[in-house]
C-alpha cells in the first residue's frame, strides 16, 4: 500500500489509506482503532488522551502545536475534511471539535452584535458570526460518521445561521471530571457538545462542584487570555478518550 507523505511541524508524516473495500461495504482495517481529528486545539491535551488508549488521533490548527508533535497538522480545519482532499491527509472516523471560534456564538459574546468593541465595526462582528456559524455547520454536518463539537451556551443569532439536524446539546462542568480539590478539572466552566453518533458524557469525578474554582472566567487580561481560557481539561478529556474511544467496539 503506498504511504502519502505529508509535512507537518517540519516532519513527515504518512498517512495510508485507513478504510478497505470489502462485499460492498466500507469496513476499518483495525475494529478497534479509529483515526481521530482534533480540531482547533494547540495543546495537544485531547489528542494525547486519544492516542493513550491506542487511536491514531491527529489535532490540528491554523496555528502550530505547543508540543512541536509530529501528530499536529498546521492548516484549516475544513481542508482537513474535505472529501477531496482525502488523498492528502485520508479518512477520519471522528472529528471532535475543542474550542471552535466561539465569541460570536455564545451568550456572553452577543452584546458585539449591538455595540462592537473598539476597534470593530458592527459589519466585522456580524462577519465573524457568520464565519463561525459557518465553520460549526460544516464541521457538524461533515460526511464523518462521529462528531463532537465543544462550545458555550449559543444565542439566538448563531442558533439561526446554523442546520443541527436534529442534534441538541449536553452540557457538563469540568469539575464533574476531577478527583481532588487541587485537581485542574475542579473548575466552573460549562461546557456544551453538540454530537452526532456519539452519546453524552458521563462524569467520572469525585466531587460535587462546591470547591469548584472560577479562574477561567477571572483570568486576567493579556496576550495569552484567550489561548488559556480555551485550554481543555485533562480529565474530561480522559472520559472523552474513555467513552468516546470505545464506541468503535460497541457499535462495531
Amino acid at each position: 500500500m503506498q504511504l502519502i507523505t505529508l509535512t507537518m511541524q517540519g516532519q513527515g508524516v504518512s498517512f495510508a489509506p485507513y478504510y478497505v473495500k470489502h462485499k460492498g461495504n466500507d469496513q476499518m482495517t483495525n475494529n478497534k482503532t479509529m483515526r481521530i481529528l482534533i480540531a482547533c486545539e494547540c495543546s495537544g491535551t485531547v489528542r494525547d488522551a486519544f492516542i493513550a488508549q491506542g487511536h491514531d488521533a491527529y489535532s490540528c490548527d491554523i496555528k502550530p502545536d505547543e508540543k512541536g508533535s509530529n501528530r499536529h497538522i498546521t492548516a484549516d480545519v475544513l481542508d482537513v475534511i474535505n472529501p477531496d482532499n482525502a488523498l492528502i491527509y485520508g479518512k477520519w472516523d471522528m472529528l471532535a471539535v475543542m474550542h471552535p471560534p466561539c465569541t460570536r456564538l455564545c451568550n456572553s459574546g452577543v452584546r458585539w452584535l449591538k455595540v462592537p468593541p473598539p476597534g470593530k465595526t458592527l459589519a466585522n462582528m456580524w462577519d465573524e458570526l457568520d464565519s463561525g456559524a459557518a465553520l460549526f455547520d460544516a464541521c457538524l454536518n461533515a460526511d464523518i460518521a462521529r462528531v463532537a463539537i465543544e462550545n458555550p451556551v449559543m444565542h439566538k443569532y448563531a442558533k439561526e445561521r446554523i442546520n443541527f439536524n436534529g442534534v441538541t446539546p449536553f452540557y457538563v462542568q469540568p469539575w464533574q471530571f476531577a478527583d481532588d480539590e487541587s485537581s485542574q478539572d475542579n473548575e466552573k466552566k460549562r461546557t456544551g457538545f453538540w454530537c452526532k453518533g456519539l452519546d453524552p458524557l458521563k462524569p467520572t469525578g469525585k466531587l460535587d462542584g462546591t470547591t469548584a474554582r472560577n479562574s477561567v472566567h477571572f483570568a486576567s487580561p493579556g496576550k495569552n487570555r484567550a489561548a488559556d481560557r480555551s485550554r481543555f481539561f485533562p480529565g474530561m478529556a480522559a472520559a472523552m478518550a474513555q467513552q468516546w474511544g470505545q464506541v468503535i467496539n460497541a457499535h462495531s
